[in-house]
């Protein structure tokens, strides 16, 4: 029998906030890449994680959730979104069964469409009764779309998924080294699990317009990798909340971070935590792009 071709491209993951595209890209790859949390919009930035298989490699594209709104963080966030969605070969548009599709879903779908672009429909926590019991296909999916249900946390129908994925991809090469797992840097990645940190910590309390700026990654001692880092805010009053009473709630997101990153590297980690406030950081278009919001 003759061999397969050999199919490679990029994958976007497109969906609102809280759709499990981090939790997907993650169960892809075997690895935490992307950040997961309980709040919306955590996602920030596009992230790309590399699944290399024999017959095929994916370039699958980790968005942040699309939503409308005129700051200019949420403006950079939808500008990923578009960009990716003009740029992949195939999008899996992931939607909550129990909310169905929304006019937001429909002017995706519909502006893919035009693009000619493959496109699945993808329902996501399937291992959870409500949504595994709401109805599928959802009512105004494009007639002979191919939808499929997953679970992310059980990885049930994530091997569906994945060869509904390959089989759309355009017969080429490989893009990048087969043992690369991503295009960002370890200290983009630490600063994500400091960020994490922070939102797990503060939960509601947390101030919307926070973020993690790494200033020092040193990887000379690799038995202990050393790494300084700013969380920044917007106002004192914000820099109150996340240093806590004698320092004590920034101290537990330092060491909860600490715990992910020395799983990220594979070593110690000494890891030194500030914050800071700077004002109007997320309504300066430059800043964002110095942080990776871009």
């Amino acid at each position: 029998m003759a061999e397969r071709a050999h199919r490679a491209g990029v994958v976007a993951l497109l969906g609102r906030p809280n759709a499990g595209k981090s939790r997907l890209l993650n169960r892809l790859l075997g690895e935490k890449l992307a950040i997961v949390t309980a709040l919306p919009q955590t996602t920030r930035s596009r992230i790309l994680g590399i699944l290399s298989r024999p017959e095929a490699q994916l370039l699958l594209l980790d968005t942040p959730g699309f939503h409308a709104s005129e700051k200019p963080l949420n403006r950079a966030m939808a500008e990923m979104v578009e960009e990716a969605s003009r740029g992949c070969d195939v999008a899996a548009v992931l939607v909550d069964p129990r909310r169905g599709l929304g006019e937001d879903h429909r002017t995706l779908l519909a502006g893919l469409a035009r693009r000619g672009t493959s496109t699945l429909l993808v329902a996501t926590q399937c291992d959870r009764p409500a949504a595994a019991a709401a109805p599928w296909p959802p009512e105004g999916a494009p007639p002979g779309m191919e939808t499929l249900r997953i679970s992310a946390a059980t990885g049930e129908g994530v091997e569906e998924l994945v060869a509904a994925l390959v089989a759309r991809l355009p017969v080429g090469p490989p893009l990048h080294p087969e043992d690369d797992l991503t295009d960002r840097s370890l200290r983009f990645l630490a600063a994500e699990l400091v960020r994490e940190a922070a939102f797990e910590e503060l939960s509601q309390e947390l101030p919307y317009a926070l973020a993690v700026e790494v200033e020092r990654f040193d990887e000379s001692n690799p038995a202990l990798v050393h790494i300084e880092a700013r969380v920044l805010v917007e106002r004192d009053s914000q820099k109150r909340i996340v240093v806590g009473s004698g320092g004590g709630v920034v101290k537990r997101i330092g060491m909860r971070a600490r715990r992910e990153i020395e799983q990220l590297l594979g070593t110690r980690v000494h890891l030194a935590l500030w914050v800071k406030a700077e004002p109007r950081w997320a309504r300066r278009p430059n800043r964002l792009k110095a942080l990776g919001y871009h």
